[in-house]
Order: C-alpha cells, then structure tokens, then sequence
C-alpha cells in the first residue's frame, strides 16, 4: 500500500517539480523585466487577491468538503448517483464564483482597499493595482471549475491532469513577458492577461479529464441533492479552515504595503522559494492522503486511518526537517543565484534573503498542516480546525505587530512561519488526544537520526558556503555550480550520517499492509 501511495506522491512530485520550475523561470523574467518595485507590487497584489480565494474555494474549502462527500457517495451508490452529485455541485460552485467574480472586477478599487491599504496613498501604484485585478479576478472562476474536476480525478486516483495543469498557467504567464508584454505601453498589463489565459487553459484540460471517466462538468442546479446539502454544510467552516495560511500570508501583504517600496516583492519571491519544497512533497502528499483518508473512514477502518497519518507525517520531517535548515542557512546564495539578475540589486537581494531565512522556520509546519488537516476533513469534522485556526491567526497578528517595527518585512515572515508551527501543533495535539491518531513504534529513535543528521548537514553547508558578496560577484554558471555543489554536500552529509545511524526503508513504511 505505502509503495502505490508513493507512487502516487511520485507522480504529483515530479509534475509539481516543473511546475516549479517553470514557476521559478516565470519569477526571474519578472525581476528580469520589471525588477521589484512599484509594478510589481501592483501586480503581486492583483495576482494575491485572486489566488487567495482560489485556495480557499478550489484547493481549499471546496475540496476538502467536496471530496469526503465524493467518496462516501462512490463508496455506498452506483456511479449514476455519482455523476448526478457531480452534475449538481457544478451547478452551485459555477453560481456562486462568478458571482464573486462579478463582485471582484465591479468592487476591485475597494478590494484593493482592504488587501492592500498602503497603496491608497500612490495614486500610480493604487490605479494600476485596479486595472491589474479586474483583468486578473476572472482566473478564479476557471481555476475553481478546474478544482471540481481535480477532486473527482483524484478521488478516482488519476493525479497526472491535476498535477499537470499548473504548468499550462506557468507557460501562459511566461509567454505573455516574452511576447505580449512588448506590445503594451504598461507591459506588466500583459502578465495579468497571461494568468486569465493560464486559467481558460487549465479549465479545458481539466474538463476533458473528467469526460474521460465518463462524467460530465455540465452543470444541474439542484439545490436540494443532499450531497448539496452535505457540502454546503462542510463548506463554511472548511473554507475558514482552509485559508489560515492563506490569512496570515495577505496580513504579511497588506501590512508589508506600507513598508518601503519592494517589500511586497521581497515577501513574495522568498515565500515562492518556501513553496518549492511544499508544492513539490507537501502538497503532493496531502493531495494523495485525503481521498485515502476518506475511504478509510468510509470502510471504518480506524487503524489504517492513524496508521495513514503516521506514514505521512514520517515523511513530512524526513524531507521537511532538513529542507527548513538548509533554506534558513543558504538563503543568501539561493536568492542570488535564482533572482539576483537585471533589475534585481544587491539591497534586493539581501532583503530576499533576509525573509526565505524567517519563512524557512515555519516550512516543517506548513508541511505538517497539508497532512493534519485532512486529518479532520476526512472525517467531515470542519468545525476543529477553524477553532485552531483562530488561535493561529491570533498568534500571527500578535508577532506581526510585534516583529514589524524592529525587523521589517522579516518581521511579518517570521510571524507567519510561528504561527505555522503553532496552528501545526495544535492540529497534531487533537488527533492525538482524540486517539484518531496513534503514534505508531520507533518515533523517538527516528526523530534522534533526523536530528543528529540535520546537524551534521547544517556544519558542513556552514563551513562550505562563501558570503553573500563573493556571491554576487560571480558569473551566473559558477554561483549555478555553487549551489548545486552545496545542495549536493547537504544531501549527501545528512543522508550518509542517517544510514550510519542505522536509519534504513523501514523506518518509511507503515508498520502494516492497510
């Protein structure tokens, strides 16, 4: 089980890998061609408000509603039912996210307003915000039809077109800088015409996924299936839930809009770094456990459920503990060798660095939030998380004002990452209490390898890296062969001291076929 589950997580991992990638190449052509200063600010923001809902209607709340709901339908109905639930959650999802959508595009200067209010005191910067949303807002409406059809797909164990779709978003945006934006006198207008393109594209391949399993998105609207019923129930405290990060990350943004200008540019390009690992494992874990977590409640089988968590959150800090450490301590030459070109200067890139070191704290939380939440949502329980995710978003708020004066836009990341770690542990602890979760043998032994390793890994990327600014002085192929040459050292130092520790395969694996 744990080896097809893998392969699963494999599949996901290596789509979201050039997603990323092609990710990061979007990234340096931005700082390429419109460095980190107002436009982009102005962009960031458009592009945030957006995506902000997107994770918490489509990646969020609305999957983690919908597919318990999907799963428990396949598993006691006939596929017609399912086809009918399907036909009839289409039908409410399209109403009501273009109607936000309306809303968007018509409210955008208020919008605007509330995301980022520091904004209202530059006309310039304020007015091409607005121009930037409306063009922007109509990617939700598609993103959210597309998430539809991600659940049924994934439910279904077909991950390639989920995982796939981001990159058609990637490439719209890439080809929009390259080619579209040269015809605007306001070139950054074109990027936001490429994310609409990107969701119209992700909309359509999506569709035909979900046509091939014999379904179709076509909407019914039929309010009173009780599979409407049940998600629309979930939804609510689910889509709260959902969106802590998401909250905590845009009072980072709006707060960080009254810093100094680039500050909003600095915050996004390191936390883009932080979702590397997360998007490429974290994500692709929690995207693989959740239908299984469903079926497992499902069939009530209580010990394959906890002993499902156990295997995920074992690799959770397998890859998560080290990949927080060596972000925090190669910051500096990460920023620089991936954005440090063109516009982007050296004050730019410090101040990069500066926030990717605060974010990277908090990166073995937000992994740990991917797989503790479904936890919850699995059992269809919305209402826990949302108590948790209160105290979160409390604790972030409180760092915020504390940390922004004396650190500035690290301040904000800073706070972010702790309240990860908090909201991560609180969400552990009530698995745990609750006995939904039984820690399963070895943890101790394991966690003593994992730390031993990583510190033998920190030591020698320590003493192996050069500063920040024999860095910048380089040529980009020898700061490229730097950091290949310092992620290889720490991959080979932390995985050669855990096969000393006597760390083998086993130590991954459930402790039983489920």
């Amino acid at each position: 089980m744990s080896i097809r589950l893998l392969r699963s997580v494999a599949i996901i991992g290596q789509m979201t890998f050039i997603s990323r990638v092609l990710g990061y190449i979007r990234d340096v052509l931005i700082a390429i061609f419109f460095g980190a200063g107002l436009t982009t600010d102005a962009f960031f923001i458009a592009f945030k408000i957006p995506n902000f809902f997107r994770r918490i209607f489509a990646e969020g709340a609305f999957s983690q509603a919908f597919i318990p709901v999907l799963s428990e339908t396949r598993a006691k109905n006939s596929e017609a039912a399912v086809g009918e639930l399907i036909a009839a959650i289409s039908g409410i999802l399209i109403l009501f996210v273009w109607c936000v959508v309306a809303v968007g595009v018509i409210a955008a200067p208020i919008f605007v307003m509330v995301f980022a209010p520091g904004f209202v005191g530059s006309p310039d910067k304020y007015g091409l915000t607005v121009d930037l949303l409306r063009i922007t807002f109509p990617y939700l409406g598609f993103v959210s039809i597309s998430a539809l059809a991600w659940g049924i797909l994934n439910t279904y164990g077909r991950f390639a077109v989920p995982s796939f779709s981001p990159i058609l978003l990637n490439l719209s945006m890439i080809g929009s800088i390259l080619y579209l934006s040269p015809q605007f006198n306001t070139p950054i207008l074109a990027l936001a015409i490429g994310v609409v393109s990107g969701g119209v594209f992700q909309f359509l391949l999506s569709s035909l996924g979900v046509k091939r399993l014999g379904f179709s998105l076509w909407p019914c609207f039929n309010f009173r299936h009780s599979g409407v019923k049940k998600v629309l129930k979930l939804i609510g405290p689910a889509a709260f839930g959902a969106s802590i990060v998401q909250i905590n990350l845009m009072l980072d943004m709006t707060l960080a809009s009254f810093l100094n200008s680039g500050s909003i540019s600095w915050l996004y390009m390191s936390n883009r770094i932080v979702e590397f690992p997360l998007g490429v494992f974290g994500v692709a874990l929690a995207t693989v456990v959740l239908p299984n977590l469903a079926r497992k409640y499902a069939q009530n089988d209580h010990e394959g459920y906890s002993l499902m968590i156990d295997w995920a959150l074992r690799w959770v800090v397998f890859i998560g503990a080290p990949a927080a450490l060596a972000l925090a301590l190669i910051a500096g030459p990460v920023i620089g060798t991936l954005f440090g070109y063109g516009e982007m200067d050296q004050q730019d890139i410090s101040m990069c660095a500066a926030s990717l070191s605060a974010y990277s704290f908090g990166l073995l939380g937000f992994m740990a939030i991917k797989i503790c939440g479904p936890g919850y949502y699995a059992r269809q329980d919305m209402r826990t998380p949302v108590k948790i995710g209160l105290v979160a978003i409390g604790v972030n708020l409180v760092f915020n004002l504390m940390l922004i004066i004396p650190f500035g836009h690290v301040g904000l990341a800073l706070a972010t990452a702790l309240a990860a770690n908090v909201n991560a542990y609180l969400l552990w602890r009530g698995l745990f209490k609750t006995k939904i979760y039984i820690p399963s043998r070895g943890w101790l032994g394991f966690s003593l390898r994992i730390l031993v390793s990583i510190t033998a890994m920190a030591v020698a990327l320590f003493f192996a890296m050069s500063s920040l600014e024999d860095w910048s002085s380089w040529a980009i192929f020898k700061r490229i062969y730097e950091l290949l040459f310092l992620i290889t050292l720490g991959t080979v130092v932390y995985c050669g001291v855990l096969w000393c520790s006597g760390f083998r395969k086993a130590d991954l694996q459930m402790e039983k076929d489920i």
